[in-house]
């Protein structure tokens, strides 16, 4: 049977009793209770009460009991870290601020920079818990100079003071509530020569082979500059390239750059949605296949990947004021990051691998 701590009718109960006299083994009797959690009860949350000049008694007076047994279980619970331990808890600010996502953080700790290490292992939900109550945990750890009878080190002190930001604003969506969001939807345009992705081969759909891309493009303020994206299939990659207007010229400049400095087996195709700046799909040199209209799903890498790009470049962003060394930073952060379906390695280090691979 699980234990149960007294009530506040109960310590009513056992004030009143034990002034008219009553023994501890009676009381215990009376509430249902063992013998020695009376015992435990009085002697724990008994008080000092003046009754005179200089004149003091130790009593049991519930509404103090009470009192005094509801902080000590709040106190046990703010004792234990909220990140498990400081080691942990410096890990996941850390790479939280570089926009990895807890599920990435976990995983990389469990399968790569922590592996059979147990002190190190968190879950990505705990994490998520971390965030959306953060605020009050900063503050207990700002306030508290203790855990477990050890100060907390100064270097996570100062982590915590310096985390200014609420921490969901690093997640990707930045979200202050956790809920699911629809994709973007594609226009309906009449594209030449256009090869349904219902033709394309089974082995892309697979991810059986590697080389195949998925494109789009990502419009910028006033529908005029842009990027052109594109995420091959089997190591997550993410290469992007800036769109001057969004026009079916300027993507073709932009596939260009992308595709071409890579060996054959690297660029064997893409599939692209239903863009108007699409329409000289002949001219990447590369294999086109389209989407479905209204089936953003059927390209869900490139979707995640753009929403990732969208993390660092909201809507409304006017690409043209981006200079070309930012863009790069950001793509080199998407790829050196560990993916899930990756087994926690990075992209990066999975298309180097088939890079080299004959």
């Amino acid at each position: 049977m699980k234990h149960k701590k007294l009530t506040k009718t109960e310590r009513e109960l056992l004030s009143q009793w034990k002034q008219e006299g009553i023994s501890n083994i009676a009381c215990a009797k009376r509430l249902g209770r063992d013998k020695s959690t009376i015992g435990r009860e009085l002697s724990r949350n008994k008080t000092r009460v003046n009754v005179g000049h200089n004149d003091w008694q130790i009593l049991y007076e519930p509404f103090h009991a009470h009192s005094v047994a509801v902080d000590r279980k709040q106190n046990a619970f703010t004792a234990k870290h909220p990140l498990k331990n400081s080691d942990v808890y410096s890990y996941v600010l850390e790479h939280l601020k570089e926009g990895w996502s807890p599920e990435q953080i976990s995983g990389r700790l469990r399968e790569v920079d922590h592996k059979g290490e147990t002190d190190w292992q968190i879950s990505h939900e705990t994490i998520y818990q971390f965030i959306y109550k953060e605020k009050t945990d900063r503050t207990r750890l700002g306030q508290q100079e203790e855990i477990d009878g050890r100060k907390r080190k100064e270097q996570v002190l100062a982590t915590v003071t310096d985390c200014d930001r609420p921490l969901w604003e690093y997640l990707r969506r930045k979200q202050k509530k956790r809920r699911k969001r629809g994709g973007r939807k594609v226009q309906r345009v009449r594209i030449p020569d256009r090869v349904s992705i219902h033709d394309r081969p089974g082995t892309v759909e697979r991810r059986k082979q590697f080389g195949h891309w998925e494109g789009d493009s990502l419009v910028g303020r006033n529908h005029t500059s842009g990027l052109h994206t594109e995420y091959e299939r089997v190591s997550s990659l993410t290469r992007f390239e800036y769109l001057v207007r969004i026009t079916a010229g300027e993507a073709v400049i932009a596939a260009r750059k992308i595709f071409h400095p890579l060996p054959a087996h690297a660029r064997r195709t893409t599939t692209l949605d239903n863009g108007s700046e699409h329409v000289k799909h002949k001219e990447f040199g590369i294999q086109a296949y389209f989407a479905d209209p209204y089936a953003s799903w059927q390209r869900g890498g490139n979707e995640n990947c753009n929403m990732w790009i969208r993390y660092y470049f909201p809507k409304g962003t006017d690409f043209s004021t981006i200079s070309d060394e930012e863009l790069r930073d950001v793509e080199w952060e998407l790829n050196n990051r560990p993916r899930k379906r990756l087994k926690f390695k990075t992209p990066q280090e999975v298309f180097d691998y088939y890079l080299k691979k004959p």
